[in-house]
């Protein structure tokens, strides 16, 4: 693997002056194969943390680099056009993956665990790790390299938002058994722990402030780490008031998600109901 890393690193940091040969391409194969297999990823859990694979990203970024537009359209009335590096994901029974057919699309270079369920209309991006037993609902977005554990949901509406720019910036995490409630949005790099429940319509992004009035604290990003939600934790969207100046004249509130419990016997009820679907 260490021999694979250095080439790509190579590749990124000195593109050859007269273009790219058949043995970059080769190269950029055998890197979307590591990735599609989950063998590399974006970011990877270490010491109760997660850290980025930063010439993972830049791998990623070659294959944009040295692509180019390519016409896929399969007919007059369904036309397409993008990198040759990075096409659509060439998905076989064997995986046991399950696509549901209505326009639905899987970018090369992502992995999709055994058991994932994928409902029309979703998408996937390079680089994203999604784990087994996982399902992806109706208009839900993973973004590219956003790392995605095994048994979660993402609802109908969900986005889960990418980044391959700056390439040392935390992508999206979402660890294993968490549920995505509809509608919500989770960005730039917010980690959400495992067992935990963001409820619908629930914004998370780094700049996000996130009441726990269950431990009475306040979840926040702190210098280079990202906010982090809390494992078991049941998020949901509230409500602060302004405090000074005009706003608090006007009786203006801002937006906040708000921790209202921890997942209990009640919450595991309505989630076991889900099983049936997947």
């Amino acid at each position: 693997m260490r021999d694979l890393q250095d080439r790509i690193q190579k590749l990124f940091l000195e593109p050859p002056e007269e273009g790219y040969a058949e043995e970059h391409f080769r190269l950029f194969e055998e890197f979307k194969c590591r990735l599609n297999s989950g063998e590399v990823r974006a970011a990877y859990p270490e010491g109760g943390s997660w850290r980025v694979n930063l010439w993972v990203k830049q791998g990623i970024l070659v294959g944009f680099r040295m692509g180019v537009l390519q016409d896929y359209s399969i007919d007059e009335n369904f036309r397409f056009f993008d990198k040759d590096t990075l096409p659509t994901k060439r998905v076989t029974i064997d995986d046991g993956v399950r696509i549901v057919p209505g326009g639905s699309s899987i970018r090369d270079g992502a992995h999709i665990g055994r058991g994932v369920t994928c409902m029309p209309p979703m998408y996937i991006n390079v680089g994203a790790f999604v784990g087994d037993d996982t399902m992806i609902d109706s208009h839900a977005l993973v973004g590219s390299c956003a790392q995605i554990g095994k048994r979660v949901h993402l609802s109908a509406g969900s986005q889960i938002g990418g980044v391959l720019e700056p390439v040392g910036a935390l992508p999206v995490i979402v660890e294993d058994d968490v549920l995505v409630g509809g509608n919500c949005g989770i960005y730039e790099g917010t980690v959400v722990r495992e067992s935990a429940v963001i409820g619908a319509g629930t914004i998370l992004t780094r700049g996000t402030p996130v009441y726990d009035l269950v431990r009475e604290t306040i979840y926040r990003k702190e210098g280079d780490q990202p906010l982090e939600i809390p494992p078991r934790a049941v998020v949901i969207p509230g409500a602060r008031t302004v405090s000074r100046g005009w706003g608090k004249e006007l009786g203006l509130s801002l937006y906040t998600p708000i921790i209202v419990k921890y997942r209990d016997e009640k919450t595991e009820g309505s989630i076991r109901l889900e099983d049936a679907l997947r």
